[in-house]
């Protein structure tokens, strides 16, 4: 049936659009796909836990504090991130040295601060300050990067990955070389130099084994080309991971009828190795589901880069973009046994407020580049 309205409903239509580009600056698209990703989640999470509800009623309120930080990162325009790119990089790393000198400690790590009503991590803070840095240094001059730029880069992303790492913290100093990797390489360094740096990182390769890494660093990587040097140690977690991965087959047991997990065989199965529980779950299937949902989450920062009317835009949105697809990356690889154990949650399914907040940020100021583009040019 015709309903005579329907010229109304179109009507309505682009006045929600237009609400959300013009008077919220949301970009409806990438906000559709963050909250399906985000329900999806609550839903995976809700089975980890056990049925239990309140820990899902926390990460709604996390969920919720990342989503009004994603709206007011929303409303910040690109050449206001511009402007204080040195300052709150400046600030990231005092931030980084204070957690080294008079950091909160755990687990034989230093990576909070005590703000007295809760604990916050500066590396969080870096994910987001290191790409719009070094976006702020290679924009200021013309494209492709001179060697000489390229050089100033790399100190600079080198300077808070060495602190983070220095924590220690492994998982999120690789997470965070790779956001300045990235939109190093979207300003067009030529293949000599990106074979160089390899070059360089593979030479330093020996001296981090040596000196820079933890005895349980160590540990994770061998256990890594071996789980089954000790299956009921450092091998156990990969393991069962692949377990449950592998049981699933193709349509999974159910929700919430996953053994392995239920059982409680998959250690950290809230948090880090949550693929694992929908993998067992939902099977080949909502694995495959998963993956595409990420990638069109990418493929859309991607496309927002693309559109992007200057160089320092075009570079943000396209490194947070390759972050983004990075962090989904290393997760499913080391659950999967595919990448060592890092430590890094899966995006906007893993159980934790810090991580997902700055994930939240992050597509918002992807949002304010897209929405924001008729306002401004190179």
């Amino acid at each position: 049936m015709n309903w005579p309205d329907s010229g109304v409903n179109a009507v309505a239509r682009r006045a929600t659009g237009d609400l959300l580009q013009r008077g919220l600056h949301l970009d409806g698209v990438l906000l559709g796909l963050v909250a399906l990703l985000s329900g999806l989640g609550v839903i995976i999470l809700y089975s980890a836990f056990g049925g239990r509800v309140e820990p899902i009623q926390d990460h709604l309120v996390r969920l919720g504090v990342g989503a009004g930080g994603m709206i007011i990162a929303a409303q910040i325009p690109p050449w206001q991130l511009r402007r204080v790119a040195p300052w709150l990089f400046g600030v990231g790393v005092l931030l980084l040295v204070a957690v080294l000198t008079v950091g909160e400690s755990g687990g034989g790590a230093r990576r909070w601060l005590d703000l007295g009503v809760a604990g916050f991590q500066p590396s969080e803070l870096m994910k987001l300050a290191l790409p719009i840095m070094v976006a702020w240094l290679i924009a200021r001059a013309s494209m492709p990067v001179s060697i000489g730029r390229a050089a100033a880069t790399v100190l600079v992303i080198a300077l808070p990955v060495g602190l983070i790492g220095s924590q220690p913290d492994l998982g999120t100093a690789v997470l965070i070389g790779a956001a300045g990797a990235g939109v190093l390489f979207l300003g067009g360094i030529g293949w000599r130099l990106i074979v160089a740096l390899i070059g360089l990182v593979a030479a330093a390769v020996p001296l981090l084994w040596q000196f820079g890494m933890q005895d349980y660093q160590r540990e994770r990587v061998l256990t890594f080309l071996d789980p089954t040097r000790d299956p009921l140690g450092a091998g156990y977690n990969i393991i069962q991971s692949q377990i449950a991965i592998g049981s699933g087959g193709i349509h999974g047991k159910g929700w919430l009828n996953g053994t392995q997990a239920h059982l409680e065989f998959i250690p950290e199965r809230h948090t880090d190795f949550v693929f694992a529980v929908m993998a067992e779950e939902f099977g080949l299937v909502g694995v495959c589901a998963l993956l595409i949902l990420y990638l069109l989450i990418t493929l859309r920062g991607l496309w927002i880069a693309h559109e992007a009317q200057d160089n320092f835009s075009r570079l943000l949105a396209g490194g947070l973009s390759l972050t983004f697809f990075v962090y989904c990356f290393v997760n499913v690889g080391m659950v999967s046994g595919l990448l060592p154990v890092v430590g890094l949650p899966l995006p906007l399914i893993s159980y934790g407020g810090s991580a997902m907040v700055t994930l939240l940020v992050g597509f918002g100021i992807l949002m304010s580049i897209h929405t924001h583009r008729r306002m401004w040019s190179s």
